[in-house]
């Protein structure tokens, strides 16, 4: 704002020691005090002497200004009330600048490499994973929204024993059933003979036990191989490293299922991917970084001939077996090099679950520990669980609740919801689009509500109340805007000469207020990596628009020029709701 520069050329002119770039910034005005905007002085203090000083002469300063109303100074900070036409200049008056604004600066934008999902080819994505693909969504789509030049990419886990054993039930059991013969969606069939797996192998564990009392206390795991079926299945995994002609063929059958399916639940919640790395073709790499590393003092052998890094507190990492074969962070350490080398990112992310948390501590000190410079600027994006009401998912037993399966049951309380409110008349494909915008965006900002390394648990009918903080309630708001412009549009009432002068009541300004801090919003979520502070501000800007509803009538205001000024006023809330909502990925129906 130009009254704020005009301030801090004032403040360098009386002190000399004053900063040439801004020190100072708006805040909101706190509960309870009179005023539009709030400036700590404490953050100039030490320029002006102290901070009771630069409060008052910033308020001194201020009281004369054009721009200005009232000022106050309350110890360090100093509230201001401006001028209805500067305070809605700076906001809902010039909605194209405000928008545009939220980029930021060239200088501060970056090439941001965001890896989410990692599903593995052995059954279909989860609740879970749905968290996973919402968060490295969202978040790669708000940086995109300051300006940052964003990557994102996938990693699925398609190879090893897991993936053998739904090849190994399909050997068993399959009799050449295939997703068309069966109408069955390719992940879910696949996942259908991961389950019967396990239930086959958990029938042959027990039978074992049985017979042999003596392996009655042994872990399940541990009497894999003690198993026929754990046999099979390792040999086929032995196999598959081979290169056997007919497990590779199967290994690519069952592959193309589940690719399938999994493309159809990305298409579902809007993901696309600029790249997918298959571990298939990634699970060597590494080993000429960790034979480099040991030569030049990074890694040690212990005395079985196994390669370690001694991390300190962290432990001791074991980065390549004694027998020379690798295990996990062997092929992170060499995929990570490898995207980097791919897309030259000046900070990559990875968004995985907080039960990795130690796993990421350790990766990316050994990549520091190499002598990547890059590798300062390596992030994981940790989050909690996600349970529903009734517990937690257990994918072994069958249990777990698919993503398309929980897609559809959002969609259908959601069109549920929309027939109790009148919907009765749609067509079915309307109620059927309307459904899954507000069903998956109901679900979608519920998991951004939180902070991601909060255990969630998550109540699909509470996320659809159209009341409370809902992502329906929020759509509620940019859908109920929309049909008053609409109304004013058959009216005549034009938004082109809107006197802003008119809006001067406390529950105008307020929005007005909320929308200038939009940018600052966006901002301060992107550089925590964290999109629950947009979450949290489109939910109070919804709250300040339904008070300024109630208060403040819009198509029924006294005389048309204060409906007009109304009515571009609740349009630019809709756009920055609007805006807010695709920023998060989040769809916003005309209406509700």
């Amino acid at each position: 704002m130009k009254f704020l520069v005009d301030l801090e050329n004032f403040l360098r002119s009386r002190f000399p020691n004053y900063p040439a770039e801004g020190a100072l910034t708006l805040e909101p005005c706190p509960a309870g005090q009179e005023g539009d905007f709030t400036l700590n002085c404490f953050k100039i203090a030490r320029f002006c002497g102290n901070p009771a000083a630069a409060a008052q002469a910033v308020a001194e300063y201020l009281a004369n200004h054009e721009a200005v109303e009232k000022v106050s100074a309350v110890k360090a900070f100093v509230n201001l009330t401006l001028k209805a036409e500067e305070l809605y200049a700076a906001s809902a008056a010039d909605m194209d600048t405000l928008l545009e604004n939220v980029k930021l600066p060239e200088a501060s934008r970056k090439r941001v490499l965001i890896e989410f999902s990692a599903p593995n080819t052995n059954k279909p994505q989860h609740l879970g994973h749905v968290r996973n693909n919402t968060l490295g969504m969202a978040l790669a789509s708000l940086l995109k929204r300051v300006g940052h030049d964003v990557i994102e990419v996938n990693l699925v886990n398609d190879r090893g024993i897991h993936i053998c054993k739904s090849m190994t039930s399909y050997q068993i059991s399959g009799e050449g059933k295939t997703p068309e013969s069966t109408g069955i969606k390719g992940d879910h069939l696949v996942g259908n003979f991961y389950v019967e797996y396990n239930k086959m192998l958990s029938a042959e564990i027990a039978k074992l036990k049985a017979e042999k009392p003596e392996l009655a206390d042994r872990d399940s795991e541990d009497l894999f191989l003690e198993t026929a079926l754990g046999q099979r299945t390792q040999t086929m995994l032995q196999k598959w490293e081979a290169n056997d002609p007919e497990v590779r063929e199967l290994w690519k059958m069952m592959n193309s299922w589940v690719f399938a399916g999994f493309a159809e639940t990305y298409k579902r919640m809007g993901i696309n991917f600029d790249h997918t790395y298959l571990e298939s073709e990634t699970y060597l790499l590494g080993k000429d970084i960790i034979a480099s590393g040991l030569e030049r003092g990074v890694f040690t052998k212990r005395e079985d001939g196994a390669v370690i890094c001694d991390l300190g507190k962290m432990g001791k990492k074991v980065v390549l077996r004694s027998d020379g074969t690798s295990v996990y962070i062997t092929q992170d350490i060499g995929t990570t090099q490898l995207k980097y080398n791919d897309y030259k990112p000046e900070k990559m992310v990875w968004v995985v679950g907080d039960e990795q948390n130690l796993h990421f501590q350790m990766l990316f000190e050994i990549m520091k520990r190499l002598g990547f410079e890059w590798a300062k600027d390596l992030f994981h994006l940790s989050y909690g669980m996600v349970n529903l009401p009734n517990g937690r998912m257990k994918s072994r037993e069958g249990t777990v609740v698919d993503a398309d399966d929980l897609f559809d049951e959002m969609a259908s309380l959601a069109a549920a919801a929309c027939k109790e409110r009148g919907g009765e008349e749609l067509s079915e494909a309307e109620l059927k689009n309307r459904s899954e915008i507000i069903g998956l965006g109901a679900l979608k900002f519920m998991l951004l509500k939180f902070n991601a390394k909060t255990t969630i648990t998550f109540d699909p009918a509470a996320s659809l109340k159209f009341e409370g903080d809902t992502g329906p309630y929020v759509q509620y708001v940019a859908a109920r805007i929309s049909s008053i412009s609409r109304k004013a549009a058959e009216r005549g009432l034009s938004q082109k000469a809107v006197d802003w002068k008119l809006l001067d009541s406390t529950y105008e300004r307020e929005l007005a207020v909320k929308l200038y801090f939009y940018g600052s919003a966006l901002h301060l979520s992107a550089e925590r990596n964290d999109c629950s502070g947009l979450v949290e501000y489109l939910l109070e800007l919804a709250k300040a628009f339904n008070r300024f509803y109630r208060e403040c009538p819009v198509l029924s205001a006294d005389n048309e020029a204060l409906a007009a000024a109304r009515l571009a006023l609740a349009e630019a809330v809709r756009r920055i709701i609007a805006d807010g909502l695709n920023t998060l990925t989040i769809g916003v129906p005309e209406a509700m």
